[in-house]
């Protein structure tokens, strides 16, 4: 390209950049003529139109829009893409609303945006790569909750009653649509004849944005069930190699939730229970039993271990059936990252305090230091 064509292009732009500037103030002019004249029809209706286009194009929408930015690609295109996909009502206010406020600069890669967001989310979400949205409320489920448990503070929280949600989360029709839509995550295993809740453990702990005010049911399980699936995919190199199932990581991983009282212990822990299956020996731990019994005890009785439910680990080798609390990362990581050691035995102390043992002798011995005449 020649010299003389490169500044015809560079002056093209300039015009086209100082047209612009002049359509922004224009518009600026627009509406502050218009708040000044509002009493005249034609400006009600020029106000109203522009400030139509300023919203939201549905605040209610919940449905996800994919939106892909190719690289390179400049703000008129991206204004009129977002129209087309119906996410802005003016491909021409959004793009001289971002102008005013000396945005312009977007990155290039896949959005998930919705009718629901403002301009100025848009606007943020294309600026950082990230979607941004300012959420009406937030919702933490902690790590160690059951299903029930979850049930009761989605109650609390967002106001759906306990019975709605263990009914969604338990119907059949509800389970084999979500086994479609999260194939990944969601197989056959959660199915079996002995797991108690199929979603057990697959809900993960978060702290949870919701964008409206009374998020149905649906949206409450899938926005968690997205939350594991993203949790969950680091590790699916990892289950390939062992021949294992995401079912199997997040029983493993439960446990260790339910048992360990820092993060430093899970590792050990998971150590424990991996020397115990492979030597064929009962996990033994109680927090399944407590499962099993479907309530709280401050303290397992011997009785307690006697119970015949699949979920008892004292009764029968392995893993229990399916996950008996949601696992957070760490447990997770645990699983995955386990500590070598040689221990076949711990205790916990009443502050907590884990104690380690490599033979029965020793264990009873710290039992008895640590735990009995308590």
């Amino acid at each position: 390209m020649d010299n003389g064509s490169k500044k015809d292009q560079m002056f093209e732009k300039m015009i086209e950049q100082k047209k612009e500037v002049k359509i922004v103030r224009r518009i600026v002019f627009v509406v502050a003529l218009v708040l000044i004249i509002g009493g005249l029809i034609g400006g009600r209706a020029i106000y109203k139109y522009i400030s139509e286009a300023l919203q939201p194009v549905d605040p209610n929408s919940e449905e996800v829009i994919e939106v892909e930015i190719p690289i390179g690609s400049g703000l008129t295109s991206i204004s009129e893409m977002l129209e087309e996909k119906g996410l802005v009502k003016d491909a021409k206010i959004f793009k001289y609303y971002a102008k005013f406020n000396n945005e312009s600069q977007f990155q290039a890669g896949s959005y998930g945006l919705t009718k629901a967001m403002t301009l100025d989310e848009l606007i943020e979400s294309l600026k950082t790569g990230k979607v941004y949205r300012t959420p009406v409320f937030t919702m933490t489920i902690p790590e160690g909750l059951t299903l029930d448990q979850i049930a009761a503070t989605v109650q609390k929280r967002i106001g759906i009653p306990e019975k709605e949600f263990l009914d969604y989360v338990n119907d059949e029709q509800t389970i084999a649509d979500l086994m479609g839509r999260y194939p990944n995550i969601l197989t056959e295993e959660i199915l079996k004849e002995d797991v108690r809740y199929p979603l057990e453990g697959y809900l993960f702990p978060a702290t949870y944005p919701f964008y409206e005010e009374k998020p149905s049911v649906e949206t409450v399980v899938t926005t968690m069930l997205n939350a594991t699936s993203d949790n969950i995919t680091p590790y699916y190199a990892f289950l390939e190699s062992k021949e294992k199932s995401v079912h199997w990581l997040l029983t493993f991983a439960s446990l260790l939730e339910r048992e360990a009282t820092s993060n430093t212990d899970r590792e050990t822990i998971a150590s424990v229970f991996y020397n115990r299956m492979d030597e064929g020996m009962p996990l033994q731990t109680d927090p399944t039993v407590l499962y099993a019994l479907g309530k709280h005890k401050d303290r397992v009785l011997y009785e307690d271990l006697k119970v015949e439910d699949p979920y008892n680990t004292y009764v029968h080798t392995g893993l229990p059936p399916g996950p008996i609390a949601n696992a957070g990362r760490s447990s997770i990581e645990a699983v995955v990252d386990p500590s070598v050691t040689d221990y076949f035995y711990f205790l916990a102390d009443k502050e907590g305090k884990n104690y380690f043992s490599r033979t029965y002798e020793e264990h009873l011995k710290k039992k008895a230091e640590h735990i009995s005449g308590e």
